[in-house]
């Protein structure tokens, strides 16, 4: 058999693991290539080593590869991809010039350019990078989502930051996922909700849209005003998507807000034959038993057993707990980079940091997992196993799934949501407002009350009170939030979500 043949069998065995959902199969198979077929293979494995969050590998065979052909154009923009993809932003943006100057031009090595440089806070320069790919192939939706992302995460107005999405929508008003884009900027920029859905379904309508991903933003946006126009959204999500996941999750939530938790229940009883739950599945079914009056079949409303609050540990280094925060406190506050919320997420009235923060190269932020590490595993400990779907997958160990850091300003808050990707997530409080200590829960978390309207109103089950130092673990699919503060000091934490290793 011929070199080619054997990689094309290779890759065929790998793909049919890969959708069956063994992707540590289809992986195995690629890395038993011989050395004639490793580079036919390695695209695929590339991918599947990112599926896997294994991310540093991918990076070194992509290393490998521009290091191989030096001046390929794809091998650098391969590269500059995969640096970005591991938080090295000075080298991708490097990378990425490598491949303009061997004679490239792609868009997409633009928008790779472009998440380097705003990666490294060169906003400018990101936001002529986003351009630059725009101005290329104009209607390329990463990229104008991306670069009304910029523009209001650098304190621009809402419509400053639609201006991209809607001159993108003149060349294809049709586009389901610009016009899902108008919807987030709308909805997360502070438009009013009913005038964003009329806005989404006049152009809907205008251009006889009918896709999923549509229906579930105009939904979302009805969810605020009409749990009953929502549900007919979501419906009609279910019937463009039926074997899709999140127009059901959809229309189970709009049921539940519309007063139909039965009907939600069918739904979502259905939904949790996955072999691991979809964390907002878990939560809705949690929602729907409560409003019911019954409990949660599945012991997710168990919150004394499954939450723990702790004090993270002094790591090596610092004399006590306060010195060392006061020393991530400074840190951290470098690395927020923008004046806005992000769009399309929970923050309100704060900032976030836009890069992984176990990509960040900072003596006190690097301590911050050391210090962490030993209160995760005496939660986990306690927490032990069982049949639920929390302590089923609890090996005693885990693996983080991102960090970031979140600073409120007064007024600031989280609307209640779930950590889709994560198993177990977390609140861990480094510097908070003296408001918090009087005596009306301002700046707290709240635990367990779901973001959208129920009747009767569902309040939360569990308070926790911001304390410096205190880390509040909790399962990745209990709604969380935070009480709005007043007064004019911020509040500095620190989240992150983690999986069974």
């Amino acid at each position: 058999m011929n070199t080619g043949a054997a990689v094309q069998m290779r890759l065929q065995r790998a793909q049919a693991l890969a959708q069956q959902g063994d992707l540590p199969g289809a992986l195995a198979v690629l890395e038993q290539a011989t050395p004639g077929e490793r580079a036919g293979v390695q695209s695929f494995q590339v991918d599947l080593l990112k599926a896997l969050d294994r991310k540093e590998e991918a990076l070194v065979i992509r290393r490998a590869q521009a290091a191989a052909m030096p001046g390929s154009v794809v091998a650098q923009h391969n590269l500059a991809s995969s640096l970005g993809d591991t938080g090295r932003n000075v080298e991708a943006v490097e990378a990425a010039r490598r491949a303009f100057a061997n004679g490239g031009d792609a868009p997409e090595t633009w928008l790779v350019l472009a998440r380097a440089l705003s990666g490294c806070g060169r906003h400018d320069e990101a936001d002529d990078a986003y351009r630059q790919a725009l101005k290329r192939r104009p209607v390329y939706g990463d990229a104008v989502r991306e670069l009304a992302q910029l523009i209001w995460m650098r304190g621009g107005s809402r419509e400053a930051a639609t201006a991209p999405v809607l001159d993108a929508l003149k060349l294809a008003p049709n586009d389901a996922e610009l016009l899902t884009c108008l919807a987030v900027v709308l909805m997360y920029g502070g438009a009013d909700p009913r005038e964003a859905w009329r806005e989404l379904i006049r152009r809907v309508r205008d251009g006889g849209v009918r896709a999923a991903m549509v229906e579930i933003a105009a939904g979302q946006l009805a969810l605020k005003f009409d749990p009953a126009l929502a549900v007919d959204h979501a419906r009609a999500a279910t019937q463009a998507a039926p074997s899709t996941l999140e127009p059901w999750t959809s229309l189970a939530e709009a049921m539940i807000a519309s007063g139909d938790p039965d009907g939600a229940l069918e739904i979502l009883r259905q939904l949790l034959a996955a072999p691991i739950p979809d964390q907002k599945v878990l939560a809705l079914h949690a929602t729907a038993n409560r409003l019911k009056g019954q409990a949660d079949a599945l012991g997710l409303d168990d919150l004394e057993g499954l939450v723990g609050a702790l004090t993270i540990d002094t790591p090596p280094g610092w004399s006590d707990l306060a010195a060392y925060l006061a020393d991530l406190k400074a840190a951290l506050l470098a690395q927020h980079a923008y004046q806005n919320h992000p769009l399309g997420q929970s923050l309100r009235h704060g900032t976030q940091t836009p890069v992984d923060l176990t990509l960040v190269d900072d003596p006190a932020i690097r301590a911050f997992f050391t210090a962490i590490d030993g209160p995760i595993r005496r939660h986990l400990a306690r927490l032990g196993q069982g049949e639920d779907p929390i302590r089923v997958r609890n090996s005693g160990s885990y693996r983080l799934k991102g960090c970031w850091s979140v600073r409120l300003a007064p007024g600031g808050f989280h609307e209640h949501h779930i950590h889709p990707k994560g198993w177990y997530s977390s609140a861990c409080y480094i510097d908070v407002p003296p408001v918090v200590e009087a005596g009306g829960r301002e700046g707290w978390l709240a635990l367990a009350q779901p973001p959208f309207p129920t009747s009767p109103p569902l309040e939360p089950l569990r308070y926790e009170k911001p304390e410096p130092g205190k880390l509040v673990l909790f399962p990745s699919c209990l709604w969380h939030g935070t009480v709005p503060f007043s007064g004019d000091q911020p509040r500095l934490s620190v989240a992150f979500d983690i999986a069974p290793a």
